[in-house]
């Protein structure tokens, strides 16, 4: 297991992180939030010893993380890092090695995750021909090649396009039920929505709220009601404490509920003509808003 404990850690006036903690487990995929400059990529970095912090401590199973422990380790930056006059299959095979692989295993790690994102034709090509989305699935290869015990990704869906972002999607997910740790930050909350069971919502500095993705919602006072009607008439809204109309789609309404109600008790008000209703908690994007601006 992860274990980020109490990390500090200034630059100059700014204060990057303020005490920050969270813990990943083996087979989970935590989704780090916050808002730009919360301190998600400062955390990022003290893991693998790119920032050093003031005080707290980085343990995995509960002994520090030194070089070693590292190498079990994957990490992709925002900022990606390829070597733009280097061939594609030529660098895999050196960050491989740099990982503890030998040649033979890196060359033919890097030909087996060359074919999994779909790259094996682009193998002898340099990273400065490819296209900005090809760049980072080269990136996810050489942060995943050596199998590593946790895996961290910084904004990894960013700029790419929907199949890519799908590929990405599939090979997280097969890398957590694999026994994977898996940390990663994005600004798309609906990914992180889809792929993640935890999230940790970061702002200035400190986790201000984390935990199960559906208990995070299911706690919120707040619901949704998706009514099907084919009457285009919403008066009966006003009938309800605190609802206000969110969406109109193809016969359909989502009412925003500032309490929960009782599902009888909705249809009653909103009569005959409304023949299905479907009641969810807020999406987490909802949620990420409220905390972010408390915090």
């Amino acid at each position: 297991m992860l274990r980020i404990d109490e990390l500090h850690k200034r630059f100059g006036d700014v204060v990057a992180l303020d005490g920050c903690s969270v813990e990943v487990a083996p087979g989970t995929m935590l989704g780090l939030l916050g808002p730009n400059g919360a301190g998600k990529t400062t955390t990022m970095r003290a893991i693998f010893g790119l920032v050093r912090v003031d005080s707290g401590t980085v343990t995995w199973d509960g002994t520090p993380v030194d070089i070693h422990r590292r190498r079990r380790f994957g990490f992709m930056p925002e900022e990606r890092g390829l070597y733009p006059k280097m061939t594609v299959h030529w660098q895999l095979t050196h960050l491989g090695k740099l990982h503890g692989m030998s040649h033979a295993e890196a060359s033919a790690a890097a030909n087996e995750w060359l074919e999994i994102v779909g790259l094996s034709d682009r193998r002898d090509a340099k990273a400065s021909e490819l296209s900005h989305g090809n760049q980072q699935r080269v990136q996810l290869g050489a942060a995943l090649l050596h199998n590593p015990e946790l895996v961290v990704l910084d904004e990894p869906f960013s700029g790419l396009d929907p199949i890519a972002s799908e590929t990405l999607a599939n090979l997280l997910l097969e890398r957590a039920r694999a026994g994977t740790a898996v940390i990663f930050s994005s600004h798309q909350l609906d990914v992180v929505e889809d792929l993640c069971e935890d999230v940790a919502i970061i702002n200035r500095g400190r986790v201000v709220l984390e935990g199960r993705v559906t208990a995070l919602r299911a706690a919120s006072s707040r619901r949704y009601v998706d009514v099907t009607s084919p009457s285009s008439d919403d008066a009966w809204v006003a009938g309800l404490p605190g609802a206000r109309v969110v969406q109109r789609a193809n016969g359909r309404l989502r009412v925003a509920l500032d309490e929960p109600m009782d599902i009888a008790e909705i249809a009653r008000i909103a009569g005959a003509d409304a023949t299905q209703f479907v009641v969810e908690p807020p999406p987490l994007s909802e949620i990420f808003r409220e905390v972010a601006n408390d915090a």
